[in-house]
Parts: C-alpha cells; structure tokens; sequence
C-alpha cells in the first residue's frame, strides 16, 4: 500500500469514507436507541402494571380527577362537532344538552363552499404555510447549529440577544414590518410571509438545545475525514434532528394556519385571502341571520388541517421538548 495515500488520502476518497463512519456511527447509535427503547418500553409497561396493581386510594382518586379534567377539556370539542352535524342546531343551548344530533346531516358542511370560496381560501392558507414552514425550520435548524456546534467570538451574546427579542411583543413590530414590505412593494406575495420567517427565534432556541444532546464526536470525525461544514450539518445532524423538525412543522403550521391579523394587515386582494379571513368575513357576512350548524361547520372544517398534522407527529412533540431540556 502507498504510504503517501495514508498520510494524504485523496479527496475522491472522503464520500466514501465520511459515508463509511457516519453509516457505522448510526447503525451503533440505532441499536443503541432500539435497546433503550425497547427496555424502556418493557420497564414502563411493568411500571404501569404495578402501578395499578399497587395504586392507594389516594392515586385512584388523582387518576379519576385526570380522567374528569379531560373529558372536560374535550367537551367544547365535541360540541363543536355535533352542532355542525345538527341541522336543528338553535343559538340556545337546549335543556338537557344533548351531543347526538336527533337528525344528523352533511348539509351544513356543503353549503359553505357553495356561498364562499373555501377551497381558494384553503389553498392559500395551505401555501402561506407551506412557505412559512420551510423557510423558518430550515433557518432556525442552520441557526441552532452554529450556536450549538460552531465556536465563534460573540456566539453567546448574540444567543442571548435573539432570545431577548422574544420579550417584545409581535403587535410591535408589524406596523414597522408592514411599512418596510409595503414600501418594497411586497404586499399581497408570498414574500410578506418568508421575509418574517426566517427569524425563527423559538426554533432555534429548540433546536440547539437539541443538538447540545447529540455526540459532538459525530462532527469531529466528518472533520478529520475532510466533510465540509455543510456536509455535516446536512448529511449528519439534520437527519438525526427528526424530532425537533416535527416539533417545529407542527408548532410553525399551527401559527401560520391560525394567524388572522398578519394576512388582514398584507393582503387586501379577496383572491390572497386565508382560510381563517374567509371564516371571519362567512361569520360577518350573515349578519342577524345566525346558523350555529353553518357556523361550526366552517369551525370544524378550518381545525382539521392542524388536528391531522398533529396526530401524524404527535408522538416526536413530547421526546423533543424532553430532550432539550436536558443538558449534557
């Protein structure tokens, strides 16, 4: 074997190798995680079995007390649900309540789409948010790295500047934002909604502490192989932050698909309007005339998006609030 490849290794040899380690490193890390889960797994099942088995009085009563807390929590829910699915559905609650309609009907789900637009509402809401949720996961994951990882004069006052910029209240800083958008001619576009994006400060506040929990060991060794920095954040950390990116799609669709005042204030065209200024103008726009299953319907309808998207990555939300309260 050359001697002179072992002390200078080609550079077409570093994929190879970075994929090799990196590949090793993960496979070690999955089983590792794999084990872990599998005996905590096994461990909080036999917990919860002699939890039951071994529960006083008193955790009984707590376990009922939860149990009643949230079937409470759920009610305004469900009323929601079957008022929209009540054709009879009056303003008065009736007496006594009742959640299943006498005659259930798909009516009041129909008729909104043919009064109003929704489904151009929809697509917009769905395209802001879309936008929104690329642009700040992607800038707070490249953000949270550089804190985490990267070592650079200044890089802890700068951390504690953005995270002191959450102490400022957002009704602030839109009348200054809508001016600057305005003046560059950005109103109705999609730029009106990327441009706040990418100061994602709650995203990567999450997201370093994060990576403060991954093995920095993983950068060093794509560094001795010859990996560029973006070839460690991209190929390494990024896909190892599942978690966190779910935790962020989640709570950054939910801003922007709930958001009424930001859209009202950049988007005077009817054809840009969200779903969520649909909803309102549908409610202002009935005037006297009050239709409580019409009404819900469009409630019902406006929270599915975000109920769906939640329970497709719920189970990522709890484990990535856990891990960045730890610290190594």
């Amino acid at each position: 074997m050359d001697q002179g490849s072992l002390v200078n290794p080609s550079p077409q040899r570093y994929p190879v190798q970075i994929h090799q380690r990196v590949i090793l490193v993960l496979a070690i890390l999955s089983a590792v995680k794999r084990t872990i889960h599998q005996t905590a797994l096994t461990t909080l099942m036999e917990r919860r079995s002699r939890m039951f088995r071994q529960a006083t009085w008193g955790q009984w009563c707590i376990m009922v007390l939860l149990s009643i807390g949230a079937a409470i929590m759920l009610i305004p829910f469900l009323w929601m649900v079957s008022t929209s699915l009540d054709g009879q559905a009056m303003t008065q609650v009736p007496f006594p309540p009742r959640l299943i309609p006498k005659e259930p009907t798909w009516k009041s789900y129909v008729i909104p789409f043919a009064n109003v637009p929704l489904a151009r509402y929809f697509f917009n809401s769905f395209l802001i948010a879309l936008c929104e949720v690329s642009v700040s996961v992607l800038s707070a994951l490249m953000a949270g790295y550089a804190f985490s990882l990267l070592r650079f004069r200044g890089a802890r006052g700068l951390f504690l500047l953005a995270l002191g910029t959450l102490m400022i209240p957002p009704e602030v800083a839109m009348i200054p934002s809508f001016l600057l958008l305005n003046e560059w001619g950005m109103t109705n576009s999609l730029w009106a909604f990327i441009l706040p994006s990418l100061a994602a400060v709650i995203g990567t506040f999450l997201v370093k502490q994060y990576m403060d929990t991954l093995p920095p060991e993983l950068r060093d060794a794509a560094k001795m192989d010859g990996a560029s920095e973006w070839a460690i954040f991209w190929r390494i950390y990024v896909p190892l932050s599942g978690p966190v990116i779910a935790t962020l799609v989640i709570l950054q669709f939910l801003w922007s698909w709930n958001d009424v005042l930001w859209p009202l204030l950049m988007l005077s065209r009817p054809d840009w309007y969200t779903v969520q200024i649909g909803v309102a103008m549908f409610v202002h726009d009935s005037g006297q005339r009050i239709f409580p299953a019409i009404h819900m319907a469009v409630a019902v309808l406006s929270l599915l998006p975000v109920l769906i998207l939640y329970l497709l990555l719920q189970r990522h939300v709890v484990q990535s609030i856990a891990y960045s309260g730890i610290k190594q």
